[in-house]
């Protein structure tokens, strides 16, 4: 597997896994993390113009997308009901998916940006079981819970 910024091209591709995840999390008990439109088109438009957004391929396939960037997320700043593993700087990653097919590709992307900076944070919605156990796989601690933008409460995990 490989790991590069996706492209404008890779668009179609990319919001096509986005379709398949939000039936997967509705199918296993998670119909509210991303409902049935997130991440709308233009947000994921804005992360390949701005460099975030990154695919997994397998033999010229896309078969997983995530957002990777380095630095303060605002809606990390304050966590409730615990705390943050450190101080330290700290990468992010969000709206992480994958087709499915290849066995492991989340855990080669999760993997890939820990090795980016050594310390990531990521948070998932209390109903999205299937990435909570991904991410205790993956190392990662359970350090509390943070509010995102639409006052949605999610699990936040650091590694």
């Amino acid at each position: 597997m490989h790991i590069r910024k996706a492209a404008q091209q890779d668009l179609h591709s990319i919001m096509k896994l986005y379709e398949n995840a939000r039936i997967f999390m509705r199918e296993h008990g998670n119909p509210d993390q991303w409902g049935t439109a997130y991440p709308p088109q233009n947000m994921i438009e804005a992360d390949i113009c701005s460099g975030d957004l990154y695919v997994c391929t397998e033999d010229d396939a896309i078969e997983a997308v995530f957002f990777y960037k380095e630095g303060i997320d605002p809606t990390y700043l304050k966590i409730y009901d615990g705390q943050w593993k450190n101080d330290a700087p700290y990468g992010v990653v969000h709206r992480i998916t994958s087709s499915g097919k290849v066995k492991g590709a989340a855990s080669f992307c999760l993997n890939w940006a820990f090795s980016q900076c050594g310390n990531l944070k990521i948070d998932t919605h209390e109903n999205n079981v299937v990435m909570q156990n991904l991410l205790k796989k993956n190392g990662f601690t359970y350090c509390g819970r943070i509010y995102v933008d639409d006052g949605g409460e999610r699990l936040a995990f650091q590694k």
